[in-house]
């Protein structure tokens, strides 16, 4: 075990049982003959709360918290090109992003037994925003090795304490590697994306000719709905056009039986008189 294996696995451990297990790996590095790495290790601080925390979530998340870092190198880009609306477009990734962290952080933190304070779950918060701003804090994050929680306040990164963080740039052969894990993570993804199984593909098609052939046949039903609806509306101007023919026919025929009842009433009369005056003119000429 050399000196990076054994203070991964210090920070692994347990914050309740960070200095017993300091004091345990520093003496195997001194019985393996790194005096230096056991020197080293014993200079290394206990974490707070928040930086257990940050520690926790950094191991456990690693794809996530890459994905963060990832999105800070495109926000100090689109800074430094002033691209004001790419900014606006990641300001919400960039809540997103944190605030799925610190859900899971309380989650993994509820697994091992440790309740989690406003205060402390605000740290992880101000954690994580500092990752995503400032580089070297990106990496320190990343290394899940953190013995204060961070914060970043314009002209750098700050401890709990106020004070400007310790945090120690890495190595280049540790930085590379660390671009190299999130290179790595976004080449998977990738692959993923474009190695879409042909049982997936045949299932995607198939969903997409169905919805198509339903959009097709509420369309059709659709045209023939409203073809319906025109050709019933026809029949009704039709009809209505005869009815009032019907009825100025009926008006008409009414006037006319008016006419004709006033015209027999006339002619009925007149025969009453005629018959009358027959009557008349043959009782005098049989008076003759």
């Amino acid at each position: 075990m050399d000196f990076e294996e054994a203070a991964d696995a210090l920070y692994a451990a347990p914050a309740a049982d960070f200095i017993a297990r300091r004091n345990e790996l520093a003496k195997q590095l001194k019985a393996d003959g790194d005096q230096l790495g056991s020197t080293r290790l014993k200079a290394l601080r206990k974490p707070t709360v928040a930086a257990w925390l940050a520690n926790l979530v950094s191991r456990e998340q690693p794809d996530e918290i890459d994905d963060l870092l990832a999105l800070g190198d495109e926000f100090r880009e689109a800074t430094a090109d002033l691209d004001g609306e790419r900014l606006r477009e990641l300001t919400p990734k960039r809540h997103k992003a944190i605030d799925g962290l610190v859900k899971a952080a309380g989650e993994l933190a509820d697994q091992h037994g440790q309740k989690i304070s406003a205060d402390v779950g605000q740290k992880l918060r101000e954690t994580l925003d500092a990752a995503l701003v400032d580089p070297a804090a990106g990496d320190a994050v990343r290394e899940a090795r953190l013995s204060s929680a961070l914060r970043h306040v314009g002209f750098g990164v700050v401890d709990e304490n106020g004070e400007p963080s310790n945090v120690t740039a890495l190595t280049d052969e540790r930085r590379q590697a660390a671009k190299d894990r999130r290179a790595k993570a976004r080449e998977v993804e990738v692959e993923e994306a474009e190695q879409e199984s042909a049982a997936e593909r045949k299932a995607r098609e198939q969903a997409e000719r169905e919805e198509a052939e339903r959009k097709a046949e509420a369309q059709a039903e659709f045209e023939a709905a409203v073809k319906a609806a025109e050709s019933a509306e026809a029949t009704v101007e039709e009809l209505d056009g005869q009815l009032t023919d019907a009825q100025e026919a009926l008006e008409n025929a009414r006037d006319e039986v008016r006419r004709l009842t006033a015209e027999l009433d006339e002619a009925k009369k007149v025969a009453r008189d005629a018959q009358k005056e027959s009557r008349e003119a043959r009782k005098r000429y049989n008076r003759l």
